[in-house]
């Protein structure tokens, strides 16, 4: 099976430019990755299509299916529902690479002014688009998230285990990201094309959905949400059961991960300070033991060989207190030190992106000009 793109010269051309006098719309690329999604691909892919007509009046459109490595039919079914419709278009990767990389593949072959990302289940609903856009639109953003945790955001039929990891785990990112973002797992967003294309990627699986949100701040980039409503009744009626895509082990790791990418200090500094609390608490009852015995020892005129001979009884009955108190004040320090280290590495790596985002946009602009 060959990699089929986008026919250029059919279709991104006619969209790019209307007719004289005719205002230009948007164009808005929709991506969906599909992985043995032969029960769904076709219908929907014509739900999809049929939504996105009906916004014919606001934007011009495309849909790119990236066919990440399927075994099943779901190549062949996209292909034949693409020869159809010359809006969808379907491009390939002849073996499972993941969902980050099949995202990285599609998005070099988006012409849209807007790049739009939803799971090929549409377990978020197409209605989501608009809801996207008109707010990417409004605010000037660079990225739009669907939220479902967020007031007003709704999650139905979602099993109990993946509903609770999902919620714990973006719950666990947003405290790393400052608080102010209620997802950044969602797979159900609205970017700015330019912006987006801007990014340097490198994860290839899950978590590139949190590195997309990492790197937007890095850059200060305007980062919104809008309510969501993830519904999982859509996958009844669609063929066989299937599974959730997350493997959770796999997905709990990356999360970590990934959290550790935004803050990692936070992964130093925070037990390190609770182990100096810790160590400080185990402190105080080496002092109390101590000063039981200081007490008991009356038979020394000097201050000095009183106080020896008393911390002397004290760590020999209680040798476990000491030394435990003293190994844990000892790691407290080198958390806390390394804490401090990889604070000053992010700001480094910060400033390297920035420098290096600069450069790749000074010369993607001389490109642009010279093939011009």
């Amino acid at each position: 099976m060959m990699n089929t793109q986008p026919d250029s010269q059919s279709f991104a051309d006619i969209n790019r430019s209307p007719g004289r006098g005719t205002p230009r719309l948007p164009f808005v690329s929709i991506v969906l990755p599909a992985y043995n999604e032969a029960a769904i691909v076709a219908k929907n892919l014509d739900r999809l299509s049929r939504y996105m007509e009906s916004l014919n009046d606001k934007y011009r459109w495309e849909i790119i299916v990236v066919n990440d490595g399927s075994t099943d039919e779901t190549g062949e079914m996209a292909e034949d529902f693409a020869s159809e419709d010359k809006n969808v278009h379907v491009i390939h990767h002849f073996t499972n690479f993941g969902i980050g990389q099949a995202f990285k593949y599609a998005f070099k072959h988006c012409n849209g002014d807007y790049i739009v990302t939803l799971d090929m289940d549409l377990t978020y609903g197409p209605e989501h688009i608009a809801l996207m856009l008109a707010k990417l639109i409004e605010t000037r953003a660079k990225i739009v998230l669907a939220s479902p945790y967020m007031e007003g955001g709704k999650i139905s039929n979602v099993p109990l285990l993946r509903r609770t990891l999902s919620i714990w785990a973006n719950r666990f990112l947003s405290v790393v990201a400052h608080g102010r973002l209620s997802t950044l797992t969602s797979m159900a967003r609205a970017y700015d094309a330019q912006f987006l294309r801007s990014l340097h990627l490198r994860s290839r699986g899950m978590d590139v959905m949190p590195e997309i949100v990492h790197k937007g701040m890095m850059l200060g980039a305007r980062i919104v949400e809008v309510p969501a409503h993830l519904d999982w009744s859509t996958l009844e009626g669609q063929g066989p059961k299937r599974r959730s895509s997350m493997r959770i082990v796999r997905h709990t790791l990356a999360t970590l991960v990934s959290g550790f990418f935004f803050r990692p200090f936070m992964f130093y500094i925070i037990p390190g300070l609770a182990l100096l609390l810790f160590s400080f608490w185990i402190g105080c009852w080496a002092f109390v033991h101590f000063s039981d015995y200081y007490a008991v020892l009356v038979q020394y005129d000097s201050a000095i060989v009183r106080a020896s001979a008393a911390l002397e009884m004290a760590f020999d009955k209680h040798t476990h207190t000491f030394v435990i108190g003293l190994m844990a004040l000892m790691l407290a320090m080198q958390l806390i030190s390394l804490g401090i280290l990889a604070l000053q590495s992010k700001r480094y790596f910060d400033e390297l992106f920035h420098l290096s985002s600069g450069i790749y946009k000074r010369c993607s602009a001389r490109n642009d000009g010279l093939s011009e």
